[in-house]
């Protein structure tokens, strides 16, 4: 199998060891193509809605923190970094708004007749969720989709189908990117070098995805307690 495709296939199938797998990545493909797979894996992450599963924030916290120890290493050794901080901060900018406005144009296009059930690998539950967060929070719902796995995926998608105008969704587009990947990418970055962070970087992962999803489990506690509340009432 060539390089490439064996190290994106190790990335994207063993949450659990991204930092390892993404240290082994830099050393073996080198700056360049480290840029391309990660920047490949957010767009796709943000932009097709067939593939909701590949890491996100984990990815964004994990890379941060091997930037910091390229870099000081290459500080103790008096040489370049392989890879630099402000420049993978650049591409996942560029690939997370460019993976939402192909998301965009593609719910515009083919809009809810895609979730018909002919494709069963595209619920149409989540498409209900997204949709749903949509309704709630509105334009915010972009910037405040990119900190949540799975509806992340879905929120340009439902904009496209006719949420929202291009232009409005640019705007919180590029916000949100922003956001997301300086938050994430800055955190793993200050903290992924801690001695306690390396010990525990597993779990500094999971409760990364857990604190992700916690919107998703409060907002269906709520709806739950509201059907409840209704159905008391009646």
């Amino acid at each position: 199998m060539d390089p490439f495709l064996h190290d994106l296939w190790q990335l994207v199938s063993q949450p659990g060891a991204l930092r390892e797998n993404l240290a082994q990545i830099v050393e073996t493909l080198g700056a360049g193509l480290t840029y391309a797979m990660l920047g490949l894996v957010v767009f796709a992450e943000t932009g097709l809605v067939v593939t909701p599963f590949l890491p996100g924030d984990s990815l964004l916290f994990a890379t941060g923190a091997v930037c910091a120890t390229v870099a000081s290493v290459a500080q103790q050794s008096g040489t370049a970094p392989t890879v630099r901080i402000e420049i993978m901060a650049a591409v996942l900018f560029a690939a997370a708004v460019l993976g939402d406005g192909v998301n965009y144009h593609i719910g515009r296009a083919i809009g809810p007749v895609a979730f018909s059930g002919r494709l069963r690998w595209l619920r149409r539950e989540h498409l209900e969720r997204t949709h749903a967060f949509f309704e709630k929070h509105g334009g915010r719902a972009v910037v405040i989709a990119r900190f949540v796995p799975i509806v992340r995926t879905f929120a340009p998608f439902v904009a496209g189908i006719g949420a929202m105008t291009y232009l409005k969704f640019l705007v919180y587009n590029v916000l949100g990117a922003a956001l997301w990947v300086g938050v994430l990418l800055t955190a793993g970055y200050t903290l992924g070098g801690l001695e306690w962070v390396q010990r525990h970087f597993e779990k500094v992962v999971i409760g990364i995805v857990i604190a992700s999803v916690l919107p998703i489990i409060w907002e269906w506690l709520k709806a739950r307690n509201i059907r409840r509340a209704t159905a008391a009432g009646r």
